[in-house]
């Protein structure tokens, strides 16, 4: 059984750094959600940072 891993999710407009989540070890793309952005105020693109 794989272990979740913790990950950051960073804002790809203002690259602030807003959630942080877990996903499986065994996924190798990077993690791409639609997510409220504070920082924008709106829903922007956000990609899992290292």
């Amino acid at each position: 059984m794989a272990k979740d891993d913790k990950v950051i999710l960073a804002c790809t407009e203002c690259l602030s750094r807003n959630y942080t989540t877990t996903r499986r070890k065994t996924s190798t793309k990077r993690l791409e959600l639609n997510k409220f952005c504070p920082k924008c105020n709106k829903k922007t693109l956000h990609k899992e940072t290292k």
